[in-house]
């Protein structure tokens, strides 16, 4: 009897997707709730989202829904019907849950360097929980791949240009030492989802 573990890819069930949008869009919308207390910003949508939330007062989740709705167009082309479905419903429960979780958590201060790395980490996980359930928090990595697949430009450079220029924007709004802790955050968030989103590393699928 072989000890080697499976390889073959098991199907998540309608249960499995729900818990983990409600697990992934929880852990992102706590980790924005950290961001939000500290000022802190991050890149993609988010950040974008964060610096307009800064500078007019209007909450975040609804203009984190706003914001996004133009990419859906770029998942219903590049990914499909059921990945944009899924995609939408997770910006909108993270909308919601960033709106909902400060009467419940009441946060009368907390450290940058704190909030910045477990709120990082936070949202890696999140982010990681819907990745693996066919699921996104839309926004500018959608069109990367879009203008990848369309027109020739790297994904990954494309999106790291969009993060720079959003966080270099934060340097009008933020102070420097938010602008860096920022960017440090970024760096968490994007390493929790490259050291376990890998090939063969996770087999189930939705």
């Amino acid at each position: 009897m072989s000890l080697e573990p499976k390889t073959d890819s098991v199907k998540h069930s309608f249960y499995d997707d729900v818990m983990a949008m409600f697990l992934g869009t929880g852990l992102v919308a706590l980790g924005l709730v950290f961001y939000a207390k500290a000022m802190l910003s991050t890149g993609s949508t988010a950040g974008i989202a964060f610096l307009i939330h800064y500078e007019s007062g209007i909450g975040f989740g609804l203009l984190f829904f706003i914001i996004n709705i133009p990419f859906y167009i770029f998942a219903l082309l590049r990914m499909g019907i059921k990945f944009t479905i899924k995609s939408f419903i997770a910006v909108s429960m993270v909308s919601l849950f960033t709106m909902i979780f400060p009467q419940y958590l009441m946060i009368d201060n907390i450290n940058p360097l704190f909030a910045v790395i477990v709120g990082g980490g936070l949202m890696g996980m999140g982010v990681l929980s819907l990745f693996r359930h066919r699921a996104s928090m839309g926004g500018i990595n959608l069109l990367a791949l879009y203008l990848q697949d369309n027109y020739g430009v790297r994904a990954g450079y494309f999106q790291l240009v969009v993060d720079g220029l959003v966080l270099g924007a934060a340097l009008f709004v933020l102070d420097f030492d938010k602008v860096i802790l920022s960017m440090l955050g970024a760096l968490i968030l994007n390493l929790v989802v490259a050291l376990n989103h890998k090939t063969g590393r996770y087999m189930g699928v939705s």
